[in-house]
């Protein structure tokens, strides 16, 4: 798929909690391109004197109508706490759509289950819109440290079904998403994951466990995005893989876990 190098306007910035934040940008210079699920931008840092390289962000929602992009972001160092100094009009510079998506419903009859914890809850909002577009409603599982932490949930229900888990009981039900009751009522045709290292190989082990296909979302340290770098590499039964050019996306069955 075709990269592009955008100079995008941001449209909004809505701080979510103290650690999140949503920016939505348009280009202004045409139609954005097309965009998969799972993937992700490489986003200049303009307001970081200390920040030299971009910060690789999941694409969070995409509305072709409105032109817009929309990016969840969580403030973890520098780079990432300079983007709550965009404003309305200023511009966002984006390299994107980067690195390979989820593997999509070939037919509305398939249940999917699209499971995610804290920030990598960001690229299946994207994903369940898609589906909506074909007729497919997803169930979505949610998992965060408490309900403070919870973002967005409106928007994933009017897509889904959403089921929540907070480790302190404040939401849903209480413990990890692995834990939910749900996964033991019911029965889903293929599982998408997005989220912590370890909350991802305890899905990839349920998923084994129960023969049902599963993807996940691998969040590497990356720094250019396109594959030359190699700090993100992963090790697959293939060989090694870089996360941002052959995945981030990855089938549990090629991954050593």
């Amino acid at each position: 798929m075709r990269k592009y190098v955008l100079d995008l306007q941001v449209t909004r910035v809505e701080p979510l909690s103290e650690r999140y934040l949503l920016l939505m940008a348009t280009n202004p210079a045409g139609q954005l391109p097309e965009m998969k699920p799972g993937q992700f931008a490489q986003l200049r840092i303009d307001e970081s004197k200390e920040t030299f390289l971009r910060r690789p962000i999941s694409l969070h929602c995409v509305d072709y109508e409105k032109n817009e992009v929309g990016f969840l972001v969580q403030k973890v160092g520098a780079g990432t706490a300079s983007l709550w100094q965009k404003e309305p009009g200023s511009v966002l510079n984006a390299i994107l759509p980067l690195g390979n998506g989820f593997t999509m419903p070939t037919s509305a009859e398939q249940k999917f289950l699209l499971v995610g914890g804290g920030v990598g809850i960001a690229p299946l909002l994207f994903m369940g819109q898609e589906m909506q577009r074909k007729g497919i409603r997803p169930t979505f599982l949610l998992g965060a440290r408490s309900k403070s932490d919870l973002l967005r949930l409106d928007a994933y229900r009017a897509l889904g079904d959403v089921y929540v888990t907070t480790e302190d009981g404040s939401e849903g039900e209480k413990g990890f998403v692995t834990q939910h009751s749900i996964l033991c009522r019911e029965k889903f045709d293929r599982i998408a994951v997005c989220g912590p290292k370890p909350m991802m190989m305890a899905m990839a082990s349920y998923a084994k466990r129960t023969g049902i296909p599963c993807e996940v979302s691998l969040e590497n340290m990356m720094a250019c995005g396109l594959g030359a770098c190699l700090c993100c590499v992963e090790e697959t039964k293939d060989g090694n893989a870089c996360v941002c050019k052959e995945g981030p996306v990855f089938d549990v069955d090629k991954l050593k876990w």
